[in-house]
């Protein structure tokens, strides 16, 4: 894929968005560590689930996690304004990580005209007729608007590998084609930005049965979760071959330590709010003599 007749500008670098947005590094919370840096391997087992740095509970967060919501709200109303730019966001996780909370805690107060939440499931027949990228790049945000993928293009390397629905030399190649298609978009505006909620088997347990003992939240609980649990190390290979083959510095992985939700909605609002303020949107100038214009009766 290359760029289009309507490309503006590639999307600023904002792989490490800490750099030119905060004055005094490393912030608060330290997101950087979390994110998977190219041509460095990242293994999954070597980051804890739990990890909350000195945060010790959801109070300690609640006030920083409204700044940076609001930080969003402010970013993302400049961005619509400008629209010249746009941002994508990337969920992934085991089931029960997290994804709608994230999206619910983070999300909430943006202007739903300039945000567009898409989830993927097993493809209909007419996306199964057309590449596997096609329905992804159809539901990427417009410049001007923040995009959030619920599970993304990412299932084209985790699921079909997991179940064998396509042969290895299949999926494989599919890493350099998601690189391109990353790229093309940046160089259309469109920074991607790519968040991997991190839980361990017990907390995906303990969730499960939360749900199982909660009869307000069975309706989210299906037999199928029991066999996908099953998968759990097989998963968590896919998930490090996929972050370490596709984190580039133009559209990193972030592996967010997600056993407590308070302290992954905070990196992820953080990680966020700090990349916006990289992109540095702004409002378009005023219309000239608008300091003339007197307002009929």
């Amino acid at each position: 894929m290359g760029p289009d007749d309507n490309t503006v500008k590639d999307a600023p670098p904002t792989g490490a968005p800490e750099k030119s947005v905060v004055e005094d590094p490393p912030p608060e919370p330290d997101y950087p560590r979390y994110r998977a840096e190219p041509g460095k391997h990242l293994s999954l087992s070597g980051i804890d689930p739990g990890e909350s740095e000195h945060y010790e509970k959801k109070k300690d967060v609640a006030k920083a996690l409204e700044t940076q919501r609001r930080r969003i709200q402010d970013l993302q109303e400049r961005l619509y304004a400008e629209n010249e730019q746009g941002l994508l966001v990337v969920l992934q996780a085991m089931d029960t990580g997290g994804k709608d909370g994230t999206i619910k805690h983070v999300f909430g107060g943006v202007n739903p005209q300039g945000c567009r939440i898409s989830s993927f499931k097993a493809p209909s027949p007419e996306e199964a007729n057309h590449d596997f990228l096609w329905r992804y790049h159809k539901s990427a945000p417009a410049r001007g608007r923040i995009g959030i993928f619920n599970r993304s293009h990412y299932e084209d390397v985790l699921v079909v590998r997991v179940k064998g629905i396509v042969p290895e030399e299949v999926w494989r190649e599919r890493y350099g084609l998601i690189n391109e298609f990353e790229r093309n978009l940046t160089r259309n505006g469109i920074t991607v930005l790519k968040f991997f909620l991190h839980i361990s088997r017990d907390e995906q347990k303990r969730r499960l049965e939360s749900r199982l003992a909660d009869p307000d939240k069975r309706w989210k609980f299906s037999k199928n979760d029991i066999k996908e649990r099953a998968f759990w190390d097989d998963y968590q290979a896919a998930f490090e071959d996929a972050i370490n083959e596709c984190s580039t510095a133009y559209a990193p992985w972030y592996v967010v330590p997600a056993n407590k939700k308070w302290y992954r909605n905070l990196v992820v609002a953080r990680t966020i709010a700090d990349t916006l303020e990289a992109m540095d949107p702004r409002f378009p100038p005023a219309e000239q003599g608008l300091e003339n214009v007197t307002i009929p009766d």
